[in-house]
């Protein structure tokens, strides 16, 4: 039997790709979802096809009440909250002629200002019943400098120093917490960035699937309660960075 049996997972960003992926696997292994998104009609279909019970909250991630509406969501209609995996991004890329800095300065809010904020959240809840796990999705682009994403990588970069501040701190009260660094993955937010002409820019090679990171956070939260993974870099078999 899985140790997710019976818990609760909240997952942002859950309406699609890796968030999605996510929510299914949590919830083959037992656990009841709080499901988190901008798009109802996703995250109502989604709902429907799970194992185990659900909950839906649509909204805007970044909303600075956000957080505090999901751990009260979570604690009336199961009781409890266990896991917080912190999904919801996107990539706002490009040379510095062309950068939307709207754009970048929306990213900074939803990557990073929204990630802190639920994580002390919901770490406040964590420690107070003394056990729980967050997990923070991260990129490999936090240990790669490139050009035209030179502010998405900082603010991954930003990302894993926070979490390993507040493992740091959080050491030893039962509660968890790690990042997951994904390679390229198949998912709409990649399939955005591509020219209009190619038909699947992720086609060659093997890119990652999301179900794929969805496995490696399972394992990251099903760590006895000795071991705490803080750092899982996962990468495609073919890259070569």
């Amino acid at each position: 039997m899985s140790s997710l049996q019976g818990k609760v997972a909240v997952v942002t960003g859950a309406s699609s790709g890796i968030g999605a992926a996510i929510v299914r696997d949590l919830s083959i292994a037992g656990a009841s979802i709080v499901l988190t998104g901008r798009r109802r009609e996703r995250l109502e279909a989604l709902a429907a096809s799970l194992d185990h019970p659900s909950a839906i909250l649509d909204a805007d991630i970044a909303a600075s009440d956000t957080p505090e509406r999901l751990l009260s969501l979570a604690q009336e209609r199961f009781g409890r909250v266990d896991v917080l995996v912190n999904n919801a991004g996107f990539i706002a890329a490009g040379s510095i002629e062309t950068i939307d800095l709207d754009a970048v300065a929306q990213m900074i809010r939803v990557n990073f200002e929204a990630v802190v904020r639920a994580s002390y959240v919901f770490g406040r809840a964590f420690k107070a019943q003394r056990s729980g796990a967050i997990v923070n999705v991260s990129s490999i682009g936090a240990y790669l400098i490139s050009q035209r994403m030179g502010a998405y990588g900082a603010l991954k970069h930003a990302l894993e120093a926070f979490t390993a501040s507040l493992r740091i701190e959080l050491a030893g009260t039962g509660v968890k917490v790690g990042t997951i660094a994904p390679g390229s993955t198949r998912t709409e937010i990649f399939q955005r960035m591509q020219p209009p002409a190619a038909t699947d820019p992720l086609a060659s090679g093997t890119p990652l699937e999301p179900e794929d990171i969805a496995a490696a956070v399972r394992f990251m939260i099903e760590q006895p309660d000795r071991a705490n993974i803080a750092r899982l870099a996962l990468f495609s078999a073919t890259d070569a960075y």
